[in-house]
């Protein structure tokens, strides 16, 4: 169940119960909250229309949170580091699985 916050009601192993007659549904289980980003993208073939709308408030808010955030830990362009370098090879592998082997 998606609240209006953004929130999610989850339950891993849900029972469901109906009375027809009375046209009303019960849903019981442990319940997690949740928030809905912790959910994609496995919830997206389950959401409405109603929650599609609360999942696009939430994606137009997040370029500006990260926006804001880079920038507020940013002093200097030269301050960024790499971290997509790949560390220079400086052993030779082969050679430590035959001492293993040994």
């Amino acid at each position: 169940m998606i609240k209006d916050d953004g929130t999610v009601i989850h339950f891993n192993n849900p029972k469901v119960q109906a009375s027809l007659s009375a046209n009303t549904f019960a849903i019981t289980g442990h319940a997690e909250n949740k928030q809905l980003t912790e959910m994609l993208p496995g919830i997206l073939s389950q959401l409405g229309a109603d929650s599609f709308t609360s999942l696009r408030k939430l994606a137009e808010q997040f370029p500006r949170q990260v926006l804001d955030d880079k920038s507020m830990s940013i002093s200097k362009p030269g301050d960024i580091e790499e971290e997509d370098d790949v560390p220079d090879l400086v052993e030779n592998f082969d050679e430590a699985s035959k001492n293993e082997a040994d």
